[in-house]
């Protein structure tokens, strides 16, 4: 029975990230309104920056989120640029094969740059145990959990109750209607862009700390959960899609008791296969970024 707990706990802990990374995707998609597939990479970008904001600065976490955060959203403005500013009249497919490029690009240069090999990133938190009877978390289990529900408070808040906001969900749902009320659509559509890939930066330290190691292919694996966990929330519904992240995470784990962890992803993949042969629209609710 320990061992069961434990799984769900680690489904949870690993899910929340597959969240946060899902939330990233789908503001940039219900933004913007183009499926990307840089979104890996730009994971891989927050995990890298906070490794070397860990070997520069020591181990602070607040440190940590602000220069993955930064190193993504940076990346994002670089996407924007390129893949879909001038291309937002274009036929949809031109955008989509400009993100394949550019995460290829991404991936290349970063084994060019820092190298093909695993780095390990230990001792960032503290090996620390906390247990109430068969209930227990280690440390970095908690940090986890705990900073991707403050960021989806805080990402509710921006969404509900900030001029930019508004602005965001306004373009979001028609761009047309955004321009003619005098909201710098391109503009907006940016900011959505960078705020969405500095999320997934953050999700990609929080990854690396959770398994303790980082390496420049984590992009493909880490892009791909969130693609299928934000396809689950109907791609630009952002409960449902932290909901789907979740939800592939504690399938996941479970799924490893009765076999191998190898087969991890297959239990996520079945899964996601169900719900949208049973129900297309996965968890979604309606067209447009809703929080």
């Amino acid at each position: 029975m320990d061992y069961y707990i434990s799984q769900l706990i680690n489904g949870i802990c690993q899910g929340s990230i597959y969240a946060l990374m899902a939330i990233g995707y789908s503001v940039v998609v219900g933004v913007v309104g183009l499926v990307t597939f840089t979104h890996g990479e730009i994971i891989m970008a927050g995990a890298f920056a906070s490794y070397f904001a860990f070997q520069m600065f020591g181990n602070n976490l607040f440190l940590g989120i602000i220069a993955s955060f930064a190193a993504s959203a940076f990346i994002g403005i670089f996407v924007y640029k390129v893949c879909y500013e001038q291309f937002l009249d274009a036929p949809r497919h031109v955008s989509l094969l400009l993100t394949i490029g550019v995460s290829m690009l991404l991936k290349n240069l970063t084994q060019i740059l820092i190298g093909p090999n695993y780095l390990p990133l230990l001792g960032v938190v503290e090996n620390r145990f906390f247990g109430i009877g068969l209930i227990g978390f280690n440390l970095v289990q908690i940090i986890v959990i705990t900073t991707v529900v403050s960021l989806s408070l805080l990402l509710f808040l921006l969404f509900n109750r900030t001029r930019w906001g508004i602005m965001l969900r306004a373009v979001s749902q028609d761009k047309k209607a955004a321009a003619m009320v005098g909201i710098n659509v391109k503009r907006t559509m940016l900011i959505g862009n960078c705020l969405g890939s500095g999320l997934g930066g953050i999700a990609g330290m929080l990854l690396a700390i959770y398994y303790q190691t980082l390496v420049a292919t984590m992009g493909g694996s880490a892009g791909m959960k969130a693609f299928s966990a934000s396809v689950l929330g109907g791609l630009t519904d952002i409960p449902s899609a932290a909901l789907g992240g979740l939800t592939l995470g504690i399938i996941e784990n479970l799924g490893i008791t009765f076999t191998s962890a190898s087969f991890r992803d297959i239990f996520a993949f079945i899964f996601l296969l169900l719900v949208l042969l049973f129900k297309p629209e996965g968890f979604a609710r309606k067209r447009g970024i809703k929080t």
